[in-house]
């Protein structure tokens, strides 16, 4: 009677206060984000007005000719690819932030605690240090080591997390950051092992996170994982809400909770090594967004899971635009400038909560 009362009360949601209105939260966040956008594609070392931004962008959309001039080079070739792709990346790191805190039941857990970051960035590294990748430092052939490094260490956390039985997330944690000790390790031995100065600071930029590589062809796989990892996802958001109070309580309310913590690992380990390839690794992002936007709207991973994916979205377009065009004479790493403001943003919000005793 007490599961059936909770079912009804909360739809399979963890018992926390509503918080504000999603809709007009996301409406709001969608707002900001196309402005982002924009900005992104206008500002930068030559500056553009946003009116010829959009002219651009409607007519290659349209079919219609590009004009001649180094204005429409710039935007559709340069810009509008690496906008997308900053805001594909941070809406990934926020699915998968929130996705990861309720698949371990920890708000502090973020994709590198299971390690997986750990092997993409393995798998680049080794690719530039052995010269095994093609199209440049940043080229597809980068992304396919990342990924392959991803996958490789997806079946070996998820070998050792079986050992014996059982999907318990102690387990998993405890597997993830061990191995992922191990890859860490072993790509700073790679470091070293670097031939020349370009290739050290090719694998230092590239480990601290960068969009410089952005291309209409590097897009193609992160714009099919995240929306359909996004879409998989929110059709699971109360069983995410059912994880969160207690595993007897979720199979309490019909949740097979072995089978969608299995699920749930495949899933946003796959995605993590997806958006490492394209990216590198980014720090805080996914481990920051949740936390802010689960203090606006609540626990509910109905409402929690698009507006992470909007937020991640915004907060990386903003950083990249910051990372492009604080300093003039060279380019910032994208994980250095998230870093700078998650780390006190985090503080604070551990603050507020331990403050408010919750």
């Amino acid at each position: 009677m007490a599961l059936t009362l909770a079912r009804r009360r909360t739809g399979g949601a963890a018992p926390e206060k509503r918080g504000l209105p999603a809709g007009p939260l996301a409406l709001a966040l969608g707002v900001a984000l196309l402005a982002a956008l924009t900005a992104a594609v206008a500002w930068g070392a030559t500056s553009i007005p946003p009116a010829e931004v959009w002219g651009v962008v409607w007519r290659r959309l349209s079919g219609e000719a590009p004009r001649a001039g180094t204005d429409d080079l710039i935007v559709w070739q340069l810009r509008v690819p690496r906008a997308l792709l900053a805001a594909l990346v941070g809406a990934g790191l926020g699915l998968v932030g929130t996705a990861v805190q309720a698949l371990v039941r920890n708000p502090l857990a973020d994709p590198y605690l299971l390690g997986i970051s750990n092997g993409a960035s393995l798998g680049a590294v080794a690719a530039i240090v052995l010269g095994l990748g093609t199209g440049g430092a940043l080229g597809i052939g980068l992304s396919g080591a990342a990924f392959a490094g991803a996958l490789a260490t997806f079946a070996l956390v998820w070998a050792v997390a079986r050992r014996g039985g059982g999907f318990a997330p102690l387990r998993l944690v405890l597997a993830g950051v061990a191995i992922g000790q191990f890859l860490s390790g072993f790509t700073s031995y790679l470091v070293l092992q670097a031939g020349d100065e370009q290739q050290t600071h090719s694998v230092l930029f590239w480990l601290m996170g960068s969009l410089g590589g952005a291309n209409w062809q590097l897009l193609a796989v992160p714009a099919l994982a995240v929306p359909l990892a996004g879409l998989w996802l929110q059709a699971r958001a109360r069983g995410l809400n059912a994880l969160l109070m207690g595993d007897e309580t979720a199979a309490g309310l019909g949740i097979d909770v072995t089978r969608l913590r299995r699920e749930l690992f495949t899933v946003t380990s796959v995605l993590t090594g997806v958006l490492v390839a394209v990216s590198g690794a980014i720090a805080f992002v996914a481990l920051m967004v949740p936390h802010v936007c689960r203090l606006v709207v609540g626990g509910d991973h109905r409402r929690l899971l698009p507006l992470s994916a909007l937020f991640g979205a915004l907060l990386l377009v903003v950083v990249d635009i910051v990372c492009r065009t604080a300093m003039d004479a060279q380019e910032l790493p994208v994980g250095v400038v998230t870093s700078l403001l998650g780390a006190p943003a985090l503080l604070y919000l551990l603050d507020r909560r331990l403050g408010s005793g919750s």
